[in-house]
C-alpha cells in the first residue's frame, strides 16, 4: 500500500509538508544486480519525502511496500571494510558495557547476515541469541547452539520470545510505519522491566545540515532525528536513555528501556523544518554541479566511484543515469563485485582491477572512509587524485 500523506506516522501530526520530490528512482539500492540488462530493469517509485513540523520526522509519503523485496539477494554487508569493522567493535563493547547484561537472551531484529549478532555472542560466551532477517544467508544454528537464526521479518508474532537485549541496526527506515516495530519490540521486553533496547538508523539532520542529497532513496522511507526518534519511542511505551550521534555524526544510537510508569512524550521539531526547507532549495543546484564536475573531470581521464552501495546507487541515478561518464564503481565486498549498480547499469569491480583502469580520479561519498581508500589505492600501486565530493571545492 501506498502510504498517503495526510498525517505524520510518528505523532500523527497533520502539520507535514513536501520537502523533495524524485521520480522514477530505482527502489532497491542493495539488491545484487547480476547482468546490466537486470540492473536496468530495476523497479522504479517516487521519492516523496515530507517532513513533519511537529516532531521533525522525514518519511516518504509515496512509498509502496509492494516493490520493496527483501530476499537473499539482499546484500548491505559492510565488514569488509576496517574502519566499519573498526567502528562495529566498538558497538559491540558499548551494547555489553552500557547494559551490563550477561548471560541473557539477545535479539537482533534485522540481522541480516549475522555478523552483529556473533560478535554479541563471540564477546558474551554465556549469551543465547536469535536472530531474524529473510535476507540471511547460513547455518540456522551455530556458536555452538547458542545463536539461532529465523529467515523472516521479525514481528508481533516473535513477542513470546523474552529478550535482556534487543539489538536493531538499519531496520526502522525501512518500515513506513515505525511504530509498529517498536510497539512489537515492546511486547518482547514487556514482562522484563530491566530490558536493554538499542536502535541504530541514520541521522536526517546531519543528512540536512550537511547537504548531501545522495543520501535520501527509496529503502528509508523514515528518516529521523533526535528528537523524533525519542517521540517514537516514548509514544510506544518506553524510557529514552540516551541517543547518541555515531559513526561521524551520520547515525542515532538509541538506548531505552521499558517504562515503569507512562512517560512524558516530549515534541521538539527543532530546526530540521527549517533544514529541510533550505534542502529544497539546493536540490536541483547540486545536481547540476556535480554533473558539471564529472563531465569536466572524465576530460582528464577514467574517473571510478568509491563504494557500491545505496549512496553510490543515488548519486550515479542522479548524475550519471545513463554510464556515460563513470568508468565503475569499486567496492571491496566480494558478493558485489562482477555485478552491476541499480538503475545506471555501472559495472562494480575490485579494488584491485584498478590499475587496468588507471583512474585519474577517484570519487569518495562517504569521508569516513577516505583514508581507508587512500590505503588501498597505494596497495594496488593507483596515485589517483581522491576527491571527497562532501567536502571538496566541487560542493562549494
Amino acid at each position: 500500500m501506498t502510504q498517503q500523506a495526510e498525517e505524520c506516522p510518528v505523532c500523527n501530526s497533520t502539520s507535514i509538508e513536501l520537502f523533495l520530490d524524485r521520480q522514477n528512482v530505482p527502489v532497491h539500492q542493495n539488491l545484487l544486480m547480476r547482468s546490466a540488462e537486470d540492473a536496468g530493469k530495476i523497479r522504479r517509485g517516487r521519492l516523496a519525502m515530507h517532513v513533519c513540523n511537529a516532531c521533525g520526522f522525514v518519511f516518504n509519503a509515496a512509498f509502496d511496500g509492494s516493490l520493496m523485496s527483501y530476499n537473499q539477494d539482499y546484500e548491505n554487508t559492510q565488514v569488509h571494510s576496517p574502519a566499519f569493522n573498526t567502528y562495529v567493535d566498538g558497538l559491540v563493547e558499548t551494547t555489553l558495557n552500557e547494559s551490563g547484561v550477561r548471560g541473557g537472551t539477545i535479539v537482533e531484529v534485522g540481522c541480516g547476515k549475522g555478523d552483529f549478532i556473533k560478535r554479541l555472542l563471540n564477546h558474551d560466551q554465556q549469551a543465547r541469541g536469535y536472530g531474524f532477517d529473510p535476507s540471511y544467508l547460513g547455518p540456522e544454528v551455530v556458536c555452538d547452539g547458542r545463536l539461532t537464526f529465523e529467515k523472516r521479518f521479525y514481528d508481533a508474532s516473535c513477542a513470546n520470545l523474552k529478550a535482556d537485549i534487543v539489538v536493531c541496526r538499519h531496520v526502522i527506515e525501512h518500515i513506513p510505519q515505525p511504530q509498529e516495530i517498536v510497539r512489537a519490540v515492546g511486547s518482547a521486553v514487556s514482562t522484563n522491566p530491566e530490558a536493554h533496547v538499542y536502535f541504530e538508523t541514520p541521522c536526517v539532520d546531519w543528512i540536512l545540515q550537511n547537504r548531501v542529497t545522495w543520501d535520501f532513496f527509496y529503502e528509508h522511507c523514515s528518516v529521523f532525528t533526535t528528537a523524533s526518534l525519542t517521540t517514537l519511542f516514548e509514544r510506544c511505551g518506553f524510557t529514552v536513555q540516551s541517543v547518541q550521534h555515531v559513526f561521524g555524526g551520520q547515525y542515532l544510537w538509541l538506548h531505552a528501556r521499558p517504562a515503569k510508569s507512562a512517560p512524558r512524550v516530549i515534541m521538539a521539531p527543532g530546526v530540521t523544518p527549517q533544514n529541510a526547507r533550505a534542502f529544497t532549495k539546493i536540490e536541483a543546484q547540486r545536481n547540476r554541479t556535480w554533473t558539471d564536475f564529472i563531465r569536466s573531470q572524465s576530460e582528464r581521464g577514467r574517473m571510478v566511484l568509491w563504494g557500491a552501495g545505496a549512496k553510490a546507487v543515488t548519486f550515479a541515478n542522479l548524475v550519471d543515469p545513463d554510464c556515460q561518464w563513470i568508468e565503475a564503481i569499486v567496492d571491496v565486498n566480494p558478493s558485489k563485485q562482477g555485478k552491476y549498480l541499480a538503475g545506471s547499469r555501472h559495472p562494480i569491480v575490485a579494488p584491485e582491477s584498478l590499475p587496468e583502469i588507471a583512474p585519474a580520479v577517484v570519487m569518495v561519498l562517504n569521508p569516513n572512509y577516505h583514508d581507508e581508500i587512500a590505503q588501498r589505492l597505494a596497495s594496488v600501486g593507483v596515485t589517483a587524485e581522491i576527491v571527497d565530493m562532501m567536502h571538496d571545492e566541487v560542493m562549494a
